[in-house]
């Protein structure tokens, strides 16, 4: 059977404070800057979910789009979309960079996609930056699980 992937692209705004206990005051001004101010910052964000799999024979789709979009909203959107991420549970000992959070959204899909069929997860936070992570599961542990409340 031939294998294809397809990427699909999301939006979500979220705010949030680079800042870390790990760091005295004058470094986290020293390493975030600007985006260590204590009122927060928001971001229009764009996240690509790439899957991959066998090409089904009568549809000659990889993933039914429907399908995807249900998931990528309630595991996704639904939790960050104009939430502050420093609030979210899964955040309570990492700090809120486009790094973990495109590992955290790797985790979170993970969990709901079939075995083998998630590729990469992208996701563009303002023009200039720009994150994507495929790798193992379980970065963030068990609290990739806790739904925001």
């Amino acid at each position: 059977m031939d294998k294809a992937s397809v990427t699909r692209r999301y939006h979500f705004s979220a705010a949030h404070r680079l800042h870390t206990d790990r760091l005295s005051e004058e470094e986290n001004w020293k390493v975030f800057g600007k985006c260590n101010n204590p009122n927060g910052h928001g971001h229009n964000y764009t996240l690509f979910v790439t899957v991959q799999g066998d090409i089904d024979a009568r549809s000659g789709r990889v993933v039914e789009f429907d399908t995807l979009d249900r998931i990528v909203r309630q595991t996704v959107l639904e939790r960050f979309d104009h939430q502050d991420l420093n609030h979210d549970p899964a955040f309570a000992a990492w700090t809120t960079t486009g790094e973990n959070l495109v590992i955290l959204i790797w985790d979170l899909l993970l969990a709901q996609l079939p075995p083998g069929r998630l590729k990469k997860i992208g996701l563009i936070e303002t023009r200039d930056n720009y994150f994507e992570y495929a790798g193992p599961a379980a970065q963030l542990t068990g609290a990739a699980q806790s739904s925001h409340g």
